[in-house]
């Protein structure tokens, strides 16, 4: 019997997200020596997922990069954006290049069944286009996440209704990217401290291996082909008990498994030690996290080969 159910698909501005747009003719070049990411992947048709890092190659930021108008836009945290713009503006030094909030434009988020397609996009992750007033891509990250538009803000409603997309909330949006397994710097990363191969950015396309160095790439490029990545972030499934909250103790016995990271409901997100997640699937024991109990939800995928 055919499936006449039509699709669902829902749609939410993003107020905590904010834009800043650099600009000026350094501002890629500044860029590229600066982020984790290729900068020569990016252009008006593809959007790129990036970090910036310590010296060290500890997370400090993260963000989605789309070029638009002749500038770059990065999307990144509202709340920390004084503090990525004041680091950038350390490492901009004699470049010809402008740092600033464009106020213009808004984020939205579209998710749900062929939301890629909803808006003219092939569902590759990253493929942006033009509109008139801003741009819309698939999210770099995966395209599990939907596509994000940049718009003025009182246009944002118009173009999703013109999809077909539903009106939904941020909370909707935080479900299905939690059921992706897809962090969010802000609340799964660590400041300071969080690697970024234990926080799978190789898996979401946003580092690069070959573009050459950027601020952090010495340690990152040595734990990828030294191969000693023992952690990472990895989905996990609340079995029972109430949801712990993040930071919370996980353990396997008296061994020391990791931390609870995000979560909603029955879904979350832990930093673990491969081994003894390993270990407990075969096993098929549950891991203890506070009350609750938590199973890796799925297999944590290998990254890509370093070759």
């Amino acid at each position: 019997m055919a499936d006449n159910r039509a699709p669902v698909r829902r749609w939410c501005p993003l107020a905590d997200r904010v834009i800043t747009r650099i600009q000026g003719p350094d501002a890629r070049e500044f860029l590229q020596n600066v982020v984790t990411n290729d900068l020569d992947r990016l252009d008006g048709d593809r959007a790129i997922y990036a970090a910036l890092l310590t010296p060290q190659g500890m997370y400090l930021h993260d963000f989605l990069l789309v070029e638009w108008e002749g500038a770059i836009l990065v999307d990144s945290q509202r709340e920390r954006q004084p503090d990525l713009a004041r680091r950038l503006a350390l490492y901009r030094l004699r470049s010809q290049a402008t740092i600033e909030i464009d106020a213009r434009l808004a984020v939205g988020v579209g998710f749900g069944t062929q939301a890629a397609q909803a808006v003219a996009l092939d569902g590759a992750r990253g493929h942006a286009r033009r509109l008139a007033d801003g741009i819309v891509c698939v999210d770099p990250r995966s395209g599990a996440l939907g596509i994000r538009a940049y718009l003025p803000e009182a246009d944002l409603a118009k173009f999703f209704a013109a999809a077909g997309f539903e009106a939904g909330s941020s909370d909707e949006f935080d479900r299905e990217r939690l059921a992706a397994g897809i962090p969010d710097g802000g609340k799964d990363l660590v400041i300071g401290r969080s690697y970024l191969l234990e926080s799978n950015f190789d898996l979401l396309d946003g580092v690069s291996f070959s573009k050459g160095c950027y601020i952090g790439q010495e340690n990152t490029a040595r734990q990828r082909y030294r191969g000693t990545v023992r952690r990472r972030l990895a989905r996990v499934a609340i079995t029972a008990g109430p949801v712990p909250a993040p930071g919370t103790p996980i353990r396997l016995g008296d061994r020391d498994v990791g931390t609870m990271r995000s979560s909603r409901g029955s879904d979350g997100l832990a930093h673990v030690r491969l081994a003894l997640v390993a270990e407990a699937a075969a096993a098929g024991t549950e891991l203890d996290c506070g009350d609750a109990k938590l199973r890796i939800r799925t297999p944590i995928p290998e990254p890509p080969s370093a070759t």
